[in-house]
């Protein structure tokens, strides 16, 4: 299904907090969302609010109305997903394959390739939480674009169309772009707790609300200054 200048049909497999947002940033840029996969009840509430009207559809239907399928699942779901569908023949050739797996090139999609997709990996480097707070985030983001080169100008542009800044990263990177991604998200979620823990202890109120500037101003003048020789927490 195809929308005027060059417009895609996109199915989205996957409605997690991922999967509902992609699927927003790509219909405010003209796309035609044909449908989301969802199997609990909060994935369906998540996918209405995100994708109003949006039909929630099994997955060879899905695939097979999707000139781009979206795979927005966990990252140990995704080699065996791709693998069953490729033998149950439901890939299509011509068709754009885009997971959002942090730790995986385009080599995961191999079975589909095989069946004549094109195959992208976009990791939007953001942590989401499922709602239209992160459009506005998605914009200020970057997502690390791994494809074969004829077709990285496509990534690259399903990106931009997003509101988000691509970034290519090699097939041969995408496990050390993993784990910086990781060690950035989990330092930061657990050195918050810690000091939640210990503010709640003493009998702060809201203590998140309370290190909200701080943790942000911290993080922000050391990205800063992390190209430079200064170390502001020292002065």
């Amino acid at each position: 299904m195809s929308g005027p200048s060059g417009r895609l049909g996109v199915g989205i497999i996957g409605a997690g907090r991922v999967g509902p947002v992609l699927g927003a940033a790509l219909a405010g840029a003209g796309h035609a969302i044909v449908g989301i996969t969802a199997t609990s009840q909060d994935s369906r509430d998540r996918a209405e609010a995100m994708l109003p009207g949006v039909p929630v559809l099994e997955i060879p239907d899905l695939i097979e109305r999707s000139e781009l399928v979206i795979l927005a699942v966990p990252s140990d779901q995704l080699e065996q997903l791709v693998a069953g569908l490729a033998a149950v023949g439901a890939w299509q050739p011509g068709q754009l394959v885009l997971h959002t797996a942090p730790g995986f090139g385009t080599g995961v999609l191999a079975p589909a390739t095989a069946a004549g997709v094109i195959p992208l990996a976009v990791h939007p480097a953001m942590v989401f939480t499922g709602t239209s707070l992160d459009l506005v985030r998605l914009a200020e983001s970057y997502c690390a674009v791994t494809s074969p080169t004829p077709v990285q100008p496509i990534g690259q542009a399903l990106v931009v169309e997003m509101g988000a800044e691509p970034i290519v990263v090699a097939e041969s990177d995408r496990a050390a772009y993993a784990e910086a991604i990781e060690t950035a998200t989990s330092f930061s979620a657990a050195i918050v707790g810690q000091a939640v823990g210990i503010l709640s202890e003493l009998g702060i109120e809201a203590p998140g609300r309370f290190l909200g500037p701080l943790v942000r101003s911290s993080v922000e003048t050391a990205l800063q200054c992390v190209s430079s020789s200064e170390h502001p927490f020292l002065e």
